[in-house]
């Protein structure tokens, strides 16, 4: 029968210990990974989300939970995501708004708080008017603004602060224009800011163009001006701010596949390269074209640099406009 010290069992479990250290780590990923989404479910960057987290389960081999943790305009998701252990078991699905909770001064977050893996896929802001409106471009409808008091026209489509605000805000500010000329209304959403540019309670809807195709489809809004740097195929017949007045402007609510800071260099590969895999395959491009959204397909260093210049931007316009003080 063998018998073991107790030195012989240290033995035993030392060579054991120097065995497995000697084994390759596990390659990640070896368990099932979290991604949150800082908004509700149903919604549009909820819908995206799950579309692209089930494709990219197929990519990495393992499950994905889909978790909105909502609240605070997105401030408790997107902290959730910036807070997280930096392992890639936990992702996200972020949006635009990031850019925004430091100046609006609700949370210290900004693109310095993430590793920024890939921008998926924008929705353009443009400007929605009711169909009898006067102006036929927004040349003209600049000119309006311009010549009559501050608050003469009304936009709205988003909260106050929120991306459709900014949009409007921002493309004043770009035009040489005080962006406190047009009166903002809060809204919770673009479906009651387009309702109310068709009964004229408002002067326009400055969200989401593709929202408001189905209304202009029935001949009751128009669809002036899209703020993007080329027309989209889905509204080709839509100028841009640039053809009509000759400024470079573009605004647009993004969605973004994101992590904590500091992730390893080889699991944020790994992370983009899987993302990249999906954002070309034909089933997400197709999901995206059905629902109005512009593919990005931007990683690493381009997404930096680009949310880097969001922030910025946003942060002039923000102050301009008294907010966040």
């Amino acid at each position: 029968m063998l018998k073991f010290t107790k030195r012989g069992a240290l033995t035993v479990l030392a060579a054991a210990s120097l065995f497995a250290a000697s084994l390759p780590a596990a390659a990640y990923p070896d368990r099932p990974i979290t991604m949150i989404v800082p908004w509700g479910a149903g919604g549009g960057t909820d819908t995206l989300a799950r579309t692209f987290a089930a494709m990219l389960e197929e990519e990495l081999g393992q499950p994905i939970n889909v978790v909105n943790r909502t609240g605070a305009g997105g401030v408790v998701g997107h902290t959730a995501m910036a807070t997280a252990a930096a392992d890639g078991y936990t992702i996200g699905l972020g949006t635009v708004e990031f850019t925004t909770y430091r100046p609006l001064a609700q949370g210290d977050i900004g693109p310095d708080s993430f590793t920024l893996l890939c921008r998926l896929a924008s929705l353009p802001a443009g400007i929605t008017i009711k169909a009898d409106a006067p102006w036929n471009s927004a040349a003209e409808l600049l000119a309006a603004i311009k010549e009559n008091d501050a608050g003469t026209y009304i936009s709205s489509g988003s909260g106050v602060g929120g991306a459709w605000h900014l949009s409007v805000a921002g493309w004043l500010n770009a035009e040489g224009v005080d962006p406190l000329k047009i009166r903002f209304v809060p809204s919770k959403g673009g479906a009651p800011a387009l309702q109310d540019v068709v009964a004229g309670g408002i002067t326009m809807y400055t969200g989401s163009i593709s929202e408001g195709k189905a209304l202009a489809d029935a001949g009751e809004v128009r669809l002036l001006a899209i703020m993007h740097p080329e027309r989209i195929d889905a509204l080709d017949d839509v100028e841009t701010i640039a053809e009509s007045t000759g400024t470079d402007w573009a605004a647009s609510s993004w969605f973004s596949f994101m992590a904590p800071p500091e992730l390893p260099a080889d699991v944020e590969a790994k992370l983009t390269d899987a993302a990249m895999t999906v954002w070309s395959s034909d089933q997400l491009q197709s999901f995206m074209a059905e629902r109005g959204y512009v593919p990005a397909g931007e990683c690493g260093d381009d997404f930096d640099a680009f949310a880097e210049q969001v922030a910025t931007d946003t942060a002039e316009v923000i102050g301009k406009l008294g907010l966040g003080q």
